[in-house]
């Protein structure tokens, strides 16, 4: 039985999934990207991708949401079910099932096409039918069972194959249904392809750090959610308040990049900032700087590494007064 908001993987070719929809998405993630283990390497902990989080604890299947309103724009199609009633010079209480042919079939008034009409459309389409049988009744319509539809996530997934969705199943309820992308899988572009033409593509950032969903799409039968290869990764450590690897979306600077990490935490020191990077695959080089408006402004590539490191604990204009002395402690000197 589908649900709306409720979606259930189904098995696809082997090729595409071959795991049974009980044990798929299980805790997190624990394959590491090339990138991670380097990161690991030179900072001697473990770093979080950013996002990731989202979809380590990602339940196997999303309970069924009943009676959830149906939007306006609902388009009804075959497998859709309408709960019919009328009384008055005609009764009916019927429970029909939109055909493959887009029909409905009602006794005492034959076959009516309703595939294609918004879901407020479809009491005044039936209401204007029967009219031209019956005068004097009242009409009710409302939807019953939704359709399921197939889409299919493909690329760089977590967990790629065919999904069997609710028809009003979202581009983010796929998402996570699927457990997101793999290690070596993108964040910042996620494809929706509808036609053979990509439709829309999807940030999980924003939807993190803004909570926009503006680019969510609903889905339709046969869609491919498409996940390319992970873009250009820097890896942010120290006195900082979600250190962690972060994907990149074009020119990013080093304040720009402090931004999406929360920014430095009250202990770090601005003074001191050091830079390990990568040059043309062929050496590494690294640089400190202060983060300054210039410190700031520069721009990070692919492979960087940002080190924030914590204020020194020396205080730079007080003298400590220790042993016997009446108030011991710190003192200001000028």
């Amino acid at each position: 039985k589908a649900y709306p908001n409720t979606i259930t993987p189904t098995l696809a070719a082997p090729a595409l999934a071959q795991t049974p929809a009980s044990s798929r998405i299980v805790g997190p993630l624990t394959q590491k990207s090339a990138f991670e283990q380097f990161a690991e390497d030179a900072t001697g902990r473990r770093l979080p991708v950013y996002g990731r989080q989202l979809f380590d604890e990602a339940p196997t299947t999303f309970a069924p949401v009943e009676n959830v309103p149906v939007p306006a724009d609902y388009v009804l199609g075959p497998g859709d079910e309408l709960l019919i009633r009328a009384w008055g010079k005609i009764d009916l209480d019927s429970r029909v099932t939109v055909d493959r042919n887009g029909q409905i079939s009602l006794p005492k008034v034959g076959a009516l096409t309703v595939a294609g009409l918004h879901s407020d459309q479809v009491e005044g389409y039936l209401h204007s039918a029967i009219s031209a049988l019956y005068k004097d009744f009242e009409l009710n319509v409302a939807l019953g069972q939704l359709r399921s539809i197939q889409i299919f996530v493909l690329g760089s997934a977590r967990q790629p194959g065919e999904y069997t969705v609710s028809s009003l199943s979202t581009l983010v309820d796929a998402l996570f249904a699927s457990g997101g992308p793999s290690a070596t899988g993108t964040m910042r572009h996620i494809q929706l392809r509808r036609g053979g033409q990509t439709l829309t593509e999807f940030d999980i950032y924003d939807l993190i750090q803004k909570g926009d969903k503006s680019h969510d799409v609903r889905l339709l039968p046969g869609d491919v959610i498409y996940f390319p290869s992970i873009g250009a990764q820097v890896a942010i450590s120290g006195d900082i308040n979600e250190p962690g690897i972060y994907e990149l979306k074009g020119e990013t600077t080093v304040g720009a990049a402090l931004e999406n990490a929360g920014g430095m935490t009250s202990l770090a020191d601005a003074e001191r900032v050091v830079l390990e990077r990568i040059e043309s695959h062929t050496s590494r080089e690294v640089e400190e700087f202060a983060l300054d408006a210039s410190g700031q402004a520069r721009l990070l590539k692919d492979g960087d590494l940002l080190r924030i490191f914590p204020l020194s604990p020396k205080f730079a204009n007080a003298v400590t007064l220790r042993g016997n002395v009446a108030q011991p402690g710190l003192y200001p000197w000028k």
